[in-house]
């Protein structure tokens, strides 16, 4: 890698960005679930993230993800809506992730797709039917250059 760049990748990674909110720098992915001890199971199997805590008067707890500060909370409710965002991760193989998710049964919404050149899709759902998505980048280096 040449100076430039190591020097901009540098400067973009230190720079903090201006915002009218002070936040925390913690995030919660807040998803439906019908059965709360049904779903740790899952997301431990299916992903491996494991149990932070629970509270289980409220139906509510979270498991921890690998990236620092960002959680999914699991709320146990009455009856499921799903819709809005979909939360996406990035995997450095998506065949291998995809051959994982697909032993577990899990059920996925079509065949992995492809941005020609860019990132492979494949969009998932836990036993709630709640979507999830993975995506493999493509040519990592050349994009942030």
């Amino acid at each position: 890698m040449s100076k430039g760049k190591e020097t901009a990748m540098t400067q973009a990674q230190t720079e903090q960005t201006t915002s009218p909110i002070d936040y925390d720098r913690q995030l919660v992915i807040s998803v439906n679930v019908s059965n709360f001890e049904t779903a740790v199971e899952w997301y431990g199997k299916a992903l491996g993230f494991e149990l932070e805590y629970s509270l289980e008067q409220y139906g509510w707890g979270e498991v921890k993800t690998p990236w620092g500060g960002v959680t999914i909370g699991l709320s146990q409710v009455e009856e499921l809506k799903h819709g809005g965002t979909v939360p996406t991760f990035g995997v450095k193989d998506i065949d291998a992730a995809r051959k994982h998710l697909e032993s577990l049964d899990t059920r996925f919404d079509g065949d992995t797709y492809e941005i020609e050149g860019m990132v492979k899709l494949a969009t998932f759902y836990d036993p709630d039917g709640n979507a999830w998505m993975l995506a493999q980048s493509l040519n990592r280096d050349e994009r942030s250059a």
